[in-house]
């Protein structure tokens, strides 16, 4: 019998650009919002194969699936028994799959409208193995990685990529063919580590796409999230050692497996290591600390150990040296009250106030408990605006769990370096900046100024006692008036203008952003050749 037109077409039409696979299980009230981020995609659905795969739900979800299914003809949906977790139905999506990408969608998360068009342009355009898009954290989950530079190629070892091994990213369908790639199935935790892992150690380009939010990752209200779910802990660990030989295989020791292994310490080695560890007895705890510790004696180098923050650099020196009293103990710290303000000593070195600190009975070095080095300014340039003839500047500016404390604007030239004092009220500062005395009082010299904040805190022992000092550069944000032409300007312009300087004469005053990190300076002299940024207050 001849095929009829529809028949003859669908035969001859391309495969589609991408499949979406979906696993279902119990997931009715957040179909609608899943599956229908993807059929509102700016991506031709012609070009989108949809395969959603009922993991033996009881809630309705494969009526409704059915039901949609009669709506939409890019939509597949595959009925099996449950399997205990992701990873079998992600499977049998993949077997089903014909696109030249996969994607894989969780069916209590959605995609941003224009994600897939990005994600497979970004892959047709540079022969991409793998895309990442730009992940959001809602309804209380926050994002595993803040991804913030699009890039065509990057490497697990020079980019944050390798800390969200999740499944929700693009992937070539030929490439995960070729590696044989497979979720482990019948697990409800961390069953998509092995493919993640060697997806990305394979992959020969890796693209990010950070200049959009493609995925939107969302709590449950029922906190049902199977990462939430209670773990076999021992079990689990037990599994981990299996994933980490694997990637002992693929990357010889040294400071790049090292690197992968400060995100597994992180992610899976002390992850239980909180509220499930407490929630156990005596024995119940020397047992989950039993299963890791050969992980630690495997993989804690001392590289590794370094990188750990104090809360997690305690518990694997704790694990290590089996010191079980005093693991529970940095636990507890941690799931209890509010921290301690750090210790900070007289050289100005910072320590975590963690239990047994510098305790003479124990055995806790002082490393241990180190946090210099993460001692980051955290700050924010909100407002900056000529009021006169100075530049009034605004922000929020803070060194996490160190009090009082003192702000100050930073000029910083070749004619020299000033200090201009701020206000400084909770971690909001304010301060203006007059070239007419910026200098120690005097006129601020012709020339390129670039402009820091800078934070004096102290620990515990109040302003009597050491204090630590960070300065960062000013950088300001965008306009937040939509309707500010493109270079820069808005309704109260920073042009540049003439500035009284007293004694020195008038100068013509120009703030602009440095090229390319976008630091802010202010310019005296000549007009400068940058854009003015806009004003913003």
């Amino acid at each position: 019998m001849p095929a009829s037109d529809d028949t003859a077409a669908a035969d001859t039409a391309p495969p589609p650009t991408v499949s979406v696979v979906i696993p279902v299980h119990n997931t009715r009230p957040y179909l609608d919002r899943s599956l229908g981020s993807v059929f509102a995609q700016t991506l031709d659905q012609r070009r989108i194969q949809v395969i959603a795969v009922d993991d033996g739900s009881t809630d309705g979800s494969a009526r409704y699936l059915a039901e949609r299914a009669r709506h939409h003809p890019n939509l597949t949906v595959v009925h099996q028994p449950a399997s205990g977790g992701a990873g079998r139905p992600r499977n049998v999506g993949l077997a089903h799959a014909t696109g030249d990408y996969l994607f894989f969608l969780d069916s209590d998360d959605h995609l941003g409208t224009e994600a897939l068009a990005r994600l497979t342009r970004m892959a047709l355009t540079h022969g991409s193995d793998i895309v990442y898009g730009r992940i959001v954290g809602a309804d209380g989950r926050a994002a595993p990685v803040d991804l913030r530079t699009t890039a065509a190629a990057v490497t697990p070892f020079d980019s944050p990529v390798y800390w969200t091994l999740a499944a929700y990213k693009l992937f070539r369908r030929s490439f995960v063919e070729h590696h044989r790639l497979r979720f482990t199935e019948g697990r409800l935790l961390a069953e998509d580590l092995p493919f993640g892992i060697t997806a990305l150690l394979r992959a020969e380009t890796v693209s990010v796409v950070a200049d959009y939010d493609c995925y939107y990752l969302h709590g449950r209200p029922d906190d049902s999230n199977a990462s939430r779910q209670d773990t076999d802990w021992c079990e689990y660990l037990d599994y981990i050692g299996g994933v980490l030989a694997g990637v002992a295989a693929e990357v010889p020791p040294g400071p790049h497996r090292d690197t992968l292994m400060v995100r597994h310490f992180h992610g899976e080695i002390l992850m239980p290591f909180a509220a499930p560890y407490l929630a156990r007895d005596t024995a119940g705890r020397r047992a989950m600390a039993a299963a890791a510790r050969p992980l630690v004696d495997r993989y804690l180098t001392d590289r590794v150990l370094a990188a750990l923050p104090p809360g997690l650099r305690l518990r694997a020196h704790c694990l290590r040296r089996s010191l079980d009293d005093e693991l529970t103990a940095v636990v507890r710290a941690d799931t209890g009250t509010r921290p301690r303000p750090p210790h900070i000593d007289t050289d100005g070195r910072v320590f975590a106030r963690y239990p047994y600190f510098r305790d003479p009975a124990r055995t806790l070095p002082d490393t241990c408990y180190d946090l210099t080095d993460r001692m980051v300014l955290r700050q924010r340039l909100t407002g900056w605006r000529w009021s006169g003839g100075a530049v009034r500047l605004r922000g929020t500016a803070a060194l996490p769990h160190l009090g009082g404390g003192a702000v100050e604007v930073l000029l910083h030239g070749s004619g020299g370096d000033y200090r201009i004092p701020a206000r400084y009220e909770g971690e909001h500062w304010l301060a203006e900046v007059d070239p007419a005395t910026a200098a120690d009082g005097r006129p601020l010299p012709d020339g390129t100024w670039g402009l820091k904040v800078a934070v004096t805190a102290h620990g515990g022992a109040g302003t009597t006692g050491p204090a630590l000092r960070r300065e960062a550069w000013l950088v300001p944000e965008t306009p937040a008036d939509p309707k500010a032409p493109p270079d820069g300007r808005d309704a109260a312009g920073l042009a540049p203008r003439t500035v009284a300087r007293g004694p020195a004469g008038p100068a013509v005053a120009t703030l602009f952003r440095s090229r390319p990190h976008g630091h802010l300076h202010l310019h005296l002299g000549t007009p400068c050749a940058g854009p003015p940024v806009g004003a913003l207050w």
